[in-house]
């Protein structure tokens, strides 16, 4: 078992994005994501399933052309698509994404 402290984790900038990875098994990936106010990340094909969580503020998620508003303590489930992501006011994100097929 391990514990992670969301809020405390170190963010780096989009261009060191693995950085960010700080659990990794064959089944899933966590990843934090900070968005600065105004900041956008570019689009990214995504083969499985997503899910995003919001630590803190609010961030617009577009997968596949559907946007959604995510704020502190909500999340949302994509499937496989390609997902942008812009945050007006600043967000912290945990980004965890599913590997693997169906069982």
């Amino acid at each position: 078992m391990m514990q992670f402290d969301l809020a405390g984790l170190e963010a780096y900038r989009y261009e060191q994005r693995e950085q960010n990875v700080f659990y990794e098994a064959p089944e899933f990936k966590l990843r934090v994501i900070e968005l600065a106010p105004g900041e956008s990340l570019p689009q990214c094909a995504m083969a499985s399933h997503v899910v995003f969580v919001s630590v803190r503020g609010e961030a617009e998620v577009v997968a596949d052309g559907e946007a959604m508003t995510i704020g502190p303590g909500q999340c949302i489930v994509t499937e496989p698509a390609t997902i942008t992501m812009s945050s007006r006011t600043g967000a912290r994100l945990l980004g965890i994404q599913i590997r693997g097929g169906r069982t």
